[in-house]
């Protein structure tokens, strides 16, 4: 009889320290992992010097922007579709080299400049009018 009594408590505590073991498998199993990811250059700056962007062609830009359909993919700010007007200005300098690069870029479309969204093309914008919209762009600095 007092045989039977021993092995009652030696298999509760075989169970005991089994069930002990299984949850500590179990929880460090479920634990998250986390990575740190190293922050990449989502803007990739080009280093140059500012000309200055007369006030007025700014705000011609600033109302060609808002008549037509930049605001679907392109916020001020924020990061949406496409990168944000203000991100555009910092990776930009303010030279003549860049407007006209990226006006032809507001008027042919591109790809992979900011990742892998893709700029539809407006080839009914004429040069002069992207010219404007992208001096706005820039004086966002």
């Amino acid at each position: 009889m007092l045989q039977v009594g021993r092995l009652k408590k030696l298999h509760f505590l075989y169970n005991c320290g089994l069930l002990l073991i299984v949850t500590y498998l179990v929880a460090c199993n479920n634990s998250e992992v986390k990575t740190i990811q190293p922050k990449t250059d989502y803007i990739h700056e080009i280093p140059g010097k500012n000309d200055t962007i007369p006030v007025a062609i700014a705000q011609k830009g600033e109302v060609l922007i808002a008549y037509s359909d930049c605001y679907t993919c392109h916020k001020e700010e924020k990061r949406s579709v496409g990168p944000a007007f203000k991100d555009i200005a910092k990776r930009y300098p303010v030279q003549r080299v860049y407007i006209d690069m990226l006006a032809q870029k507001v008027i042919s479309g591109g790809k992979g400049a900011w990742g892998s969204a893709t700029m539809i093309d407006h080839p009914k914008v004429p040069i002069e009018e992207a010219k404007l919209m992208v001096s706005y762009i820039l004086s966002l600095k």
